[in-house]
C-alpha cells in the first residue's frame, strides 16, 4: 500500500524526542512520503533540517500561516523570499485565510495571501491553502487567478457539498481530507460521496486532528490508514485502491515530489 501524507508538521517540538519512532511507524503503515508545510520563520530551520536528513521522504514547503500574520508580515515574507533558494521546496504553504477567532489582521492576511499566490504563479509551484471561516473571501481573492494555471490543495476540507463544488471549480486543486472524516458526528462522509476520488488527497495535519480511535491524542502520519479505511467505505473501493489513487493525486499536484 502506497500512502502519501500531504500535510504534516512533524518538525513541531512535540515530535522532537521521538521523531525516529514516528517515522518508523509511518513507514511501517505504508507511508512513503510526507509533505511539510511551513508555519512561520521559527519553524523554518527545523523543517529544513528534517527535510535534509529525510531526503526522499520529507518534502518542505515555503509559506506563512494566516494565523501567524502580524503587522510585520511584509518583512517576514521578504526574508522568506530571500531564503527561498536554500531548499528544494515543492510548494507554497501553508498559506490562506483564517477568520475563525477574530479579524484583527484581516487585511494583512488577505495581502499576505495574495503575495504568496503570486509566488506560486511566478515560481510554478502548487499551493497548500488553509481556509477557516473565510470561504467567500478566499473565492474572491483566488478568482482573478483562474487563468493562471494554479494548482494545489484546499487543506483540511470540512465544508458542505456546495462549498466543495465551488472549490473544485478551480481545476488542478484537490481537497485535503484528514481525521475529521472519521469523527462520529462528521457530515464529511456524505459530502465526499459527491466528490470524485480523483480530486482527493489524504493528510494528517499532525500533531493535530488525530482520527478515531486516537482522537484527542497527538496525531502522526502512521494514523493515515484509519483515514484510508473510512474513505474505502465511502467510495466502495479496497483500501489499497484508495491509497494508490490519493497518492497519485498528490504526486500529480506536487510533481516535484515525484521520484
Amino acid at each position: 500500500m502506497r500512502i502519501i501524507d500531504t500535510h504534516a508538521h512533524l518538525y513541531d517540538e512535540v515530535f522532537r524526542e521521538d521523531i525516529a519512532d514516528v517515522v518508523s511507524r509511518a513507514k511501517g503503515n505504508g507511508v512513503e512520503k510526507i509533505f511539510l508545510p511551513n508555519i512561520d520563520e521559527a519553524s523554518w530551520p527545523e523543517m529544513l533540517r528534517l527535510s535534509a536528513e529525510g531526503k526522499g521522504f520529507f518534502y518542505p514547503m515555503c509559506g506563512l500561516h494566516p494565523t501567524e500574520v502580524r503587522a510585520d508580515y511584509a518583512a517576514v515574507l521578504d526574508r522568506m523570499e530571500a531564503k527561498r533558494d536554500c531548499a528544494a521546496f515543492i510548494g507554497i504553504g501553508e498559506v490562506g485565510l483564517d477568520f475563525y477567532w477574530d479579524r484583527t489582521y484581516e487585511q494583512a492576511q488577505k495581502d499576505a495571501f495574495v503575495r504568496q499566490v503570486e509566488w506560486a504563479v511566478a515560481w510554478h509551484l502548487p499551493l497548500m491553502i488553509h481556509s477557516r471561516s473565510a470561504q467567500d473571501e478566499l473565492m474572491g481573492l483566488l478568482s482573478p487567478y483562474r487563468s493562471k494555471g494554479l494548482t494545489g490543495v484546499f487543506h483540511c476540507f470540512g465544508g458542505t457539498v456546495e462549498e466543495a463544488r465551488e472549490l473544485l471549480e478551480f481545476d488542478g486543486f484537490m481537497l485535503g481530507i484528514n481525521g475529521i472524516v472519521t469523527f462520529k458526528k462528521s457530515a464529511l462522509p456524505d459530502v465526499l460521496r459527491c466528490v470524485p476520488l480523483e480530486r482527493v488527497v489524504v493528510e494528517t495535519d499532525a500533531p493535530y486532528l488525530a482520527p478515531t480511535p486516537f482522537r484527542g491524542k497527538r496525531n502522526e502520519s502512521a494514523y493515515l490508514y484509519n483515514i484510508i479505511g473510512v474513505l474505502s467505505e465511502i467510495y466502495g473501493l479496497p483500501a489499497e485502491a484508495v491509497a494508490e489513487q490519493t497518492a497519485e493525486n498528490a504526486l500529480k499536484t506536487f510533481p516535484l515530489a515525484r521520484e
